[in-house]
């Protein structure tokens, strides 16, 4: 597997990110397994990490300035453009990910991507609150709906006290998704996907909140399948204790009302949906904005719930840009019959039911097994693992996706 960047030309962008200190083990990760590397260093990058470092590491000048008359005088941006089979940008800030979007070339960094005809990969890292931002999410978007290679983010804790998603990934896993990159092409390279996991949350009072037992084990694995094969896949999570797989791009949401917006906004621009979140059918038709309060004089609590918008049906009724849509059933009792009338109600192109009360196959288990139905027949996939599971439910979409396109 280390041959694979062997004589591999890559073009590491450094931008002005706290997670530029991990550069220095990126350049020497990629090089040990045989990759030419050269930096190019933003003037913020410079501010973290020195470009001497760089130097010593890479074995090569570190390009800092477009206007460095010396620079161009030996490998200028446009050479640099040409050399590189990869431009890598780790850490991607929000600035820097705003001018890839569209299409700036202020400095040195910007103007060989505009530059270059290999492919591009960022890493974003940043604030969990400046990722989250819709101006970042519609960057993203724009970026990924142009074949650009997302690597990450990944969640947790953050240089500024904060915890969310925003961390750089780990120099090892950079390399691992670069490697992938230059792999022989993969079968569903070029198809997209957009899948939603894990459960909602519906807000009760600020303390409280409705929810369901949803791992989001099956998504999760649905999406790492689908990219292990090469497709493209956006992630619009609800709150789990999962990772995010490797070379997926993942949304975090907690409502219904957020995964709807998310989901609206992104599975357009995807060729396949699977609806595999667990999305609660109600939330509160008034928020508490304070902590509600038992009394002595009261026994029990009545709470008025309003229906949730119904994602799977809103991908589904679409009359533009209307993906290959799959749904999810998740039953207790009489699941082929409820599977059956979901798909045709719906308008469903596939719906897979599972029965959730057998604790074996349920909810938080490790374990699945599940019913497939289109509207002329049904695939039985017997128990076996999640990620089992998951190679062979993205094989039977991805052959019914294709019928539909001839």
């Amino acid at each position: 597997m280390h041959n694979i960047l062997a004589g591999k030309n890559i073009l590491l962008g450094i931008c002005g990110g706290i997670a530029a200190y991990k550069a220095a083990d990126l350049v020497r990760r990629l090089k040990e397994r045989g990759a030419d590397v050269r930096v190019v260093l933003t003037h913020g990058g410079s501010e973290f990490i020195t470009p001497l470092t760089l130097q010593a590491l890479s074995g090569h000048p570190v390009g800092e300035s477009l206007l460095d008359p010396a620079a161009e005088a030996a490998m200028g941006h446009i050479e640099l453009a040409r050399w590189a089979d990869l431009i890598l940008v780790a850490p991607a800030t929000a600035d820097v990910i705003a001018k890839i979007a569209h299409g700036h070339a202020d400095d040195l960094l910007t103007t060989c991507i505009l530059a270059c005809a290999a492919p591009l990969a960022i890493a974003p890292a940043m604030n969990q609150q400046m990722y989250k931002n819709i101006a970042t999410q519609s960057n993203l978007a724009t970026l990924i709906s142009r074949k650009i290679n997302v690597f990450g983010p990944a969640a947790g804790e953050q240089a500024c006290g904060d915890v969310g998603m925003g961390r750089m990934l780990e120099p090892l896993q950079l390399v691992d998704a670069v490697i992938n990159l230059f792999e022989k092409p993969k079968p569903l390279k070029g198809l997209r996907f957009c899948i939603t996991a894990g459960p909602t949350r519906e807000a009760i009072d600020p303390v409280r909140y409705i929810s369901n037992h949803s791992s989001g084990k099956m998504g999760y694995a649905l999406a790492q399948a689908a990219a292990e094969l090469g497709a493209d896949v956006t992630l619009i999570s609800g709150p789990v204790q999962l990772k995010t797989p490797l070379g997926v791009t993942r949304i975090d949401v907690i409502s219904a009302q957020d995964m709807f917006e998310a989901v609206m906004l992104h599975a357009p621009q995807h060729g396949i949906f699977i609806g595999c979140a667990a999305v609660a059918d109600f939330r509160m038709a008034q928020l508490a904005t304070q902590k509600m309060k038992k009394t002595a004089e009261e026994d029990g609590l009545t709470l008025k719930l309003v229906k949730n918008p119904d994602i799977i049906a809103s991908v589904a009724a679409l009359t533009s840009n209307r993906p290959f849509t799959v749904g999810f059933a998740a039953e207790t009792e009489q699941v082929d019959s409820y599977a059956k009338q979901k798909l045709a109600k719906k308008n469903l192109d596939l719906i897979c039911a599972n029965d959730v009360s057998d604790p074996a196959v349920g909810f938080n288990s490790d374990d699945n097994a599940m019913t497939v139905y289109s509207k002329n027949a049904e695939y039985p996939l017997g128990r076996r693992s999640k990620t089992e599971l998951a190679s062979a439910l993205i094989s039977l979409i991805v052959e019914h996706y294709h019928e539909t396109k001839h």
